[in-house]
């Protein structure tokens, strides 16, 4: 690939020319809005000059309900030699351009798995995708060249393609995503209106819950708009388990004690439900769940503490896989917690306790 066409100068759009501009492809830009686009030819995504004759990958990165249309018009205008689209549906748009007619064999709909809360250019960086899984979708009618474009965009990118049938990616996204996404913001839409002093009491917990409840609305109304049917077959299912969770933390209030064991044998139901479908999550890099041991340090909010305590861990020869910060309430410390090879936790406990950090067991 020497040349792209990128339509929609947003988050992934500009993160995609961000990764092919650094690997020397020549990418042009095009936005609805002018002005996102000479933002994102100015963080170096490239030029928002238009080609001068058909390039070779035309990329739409425009939002879901606006994604055929976009694709239509491109095909139509002969602007590439293959057309890809990262929208985070796939079904809808391939049958509405079937509807429209079009000769769908230079078309591939793709879908990379990664994101963040912010959107627009601004918040583009070129390793969004490294290591983040980057389905594609093709049919029967792919053309094999179209196809090979778009590993190479995933190459570039540094992702791990994944071919998956459309309407299989609809279902699974609507699971890992789009319905996380919607109980994310029923669990922070009942901070709202809180007392004050409930939520300054709010931990990790309530952190890592509501994290992406803070996304942009209006990107999320087009997403979901595209996808409501699984998205709403799974939210039946939650609505199911939350109404025995209900009853079962009722029955626990009751003085019956028959009842209380059975709201007790109920509450411990879903929460074993819980654990073994936390453990499916795939761990780094999208390789299998491993445990890790954490190590818990006190840290005080100054700068230089987070660099400091890695400096110590990398002199200990320990390898940090995650790491977490509690922030505790109204005080300027924290907690760091790392998390490294079991066998590696007594060693990194003993250096960084040498070496003078608080642990807590």
């Amino acid at each position: 690939m020497r040349t792209a066409l990128v339509i929609g100068t947003g988050l992934i759009g500009t993160s995609a020319a961000l990764a092919l501009n650094r690997r020397g492809v020549a990418v042009h830009l095009a936005d609805h809005d002018p002005e996102q686009a000479r933002t994102a030819a100015a963080l170096g995504a490239g030029t928002d000059q238009a080609p001068e004759g058909p390039v070779d990958l035309a990329i739409v990165a425009a939002p879901p309900a606006h994604v055929a249309g976009v694709l239509a018009d491109a095909m139509r205008r002969g602007l590439a030699r293959g057309y890809i689209d990262v929208a985070s549906v796939k079904g809808g748009p391939r049958r509405e351009l079937q509807a429209r007619g079009l000769d769908l064999t230079p078309y591939l709909g793709t879908h990379p798995m990664s994101g963040r809360e912010k959107s627009g250019p601004l918040a583009a960086t070129a390793d969004l995708f490294e290591g983040r899984p980057w389905v594609l979708t093709p049919t029967r009618d792919t053309d094999t060249e179209v196809l090979n474009l778009a590993l190479e965009l995933v190459s570039h990118c540094r992702a791990v393609p994944v071919v998956m049938d459309a309407d299989a990616h609809d279902r699974a996204v609507a699971l890992v995503s789009h319905m996380p996404h919607l109980v994310s913001s029923l669990v922070a839409a009942r901070l709202e209106h809180a007392d004050e002093a409930a939520v300054r009491l709010c931990g990790q917990g309530i952190r890592d819950v509501t994290r992406i409840a803070a996304s942009d609305p209006r990107m999320w109304i087009d997403i979901l708009s595209a996808n409501p049917g699984p998205v709403a077959d799974l939210l039946t299912d939650v609505a199911a388990d939350l109404e025995e969770t209900v009853r079962a933390l009722r029955a626990l209030e009751s003085s019956d004690e028959d009842e209380r064991r059975k709201g007790g044998t109920g509450i411990e139901d879903v929460l074993r439900r819980g654990n073994a479908g936390q453990v499916r999550v795939p761990g780094k890099h999208g390789s299998a769940p491993r445990v890790y041991e954490t190590v818990t340090v006190l840290i005080d909010d100054q700068p230089g503490q987070l660099a400091r305590i890695f400096a110590d861990a990398e002199r200990a020869g320990v390898n940090v896989e995650d790491v977490r910060i509690e922030h505790a309430t109204g005080q300027q410390a924290g907690l760091i917690q790392l998390m490294v090879e079991p066998k590696a936790a007594p060693v990194l406990t003993a250096a960084l306790r040498e070496r003078g950090w608080a642990i807590r067991q």
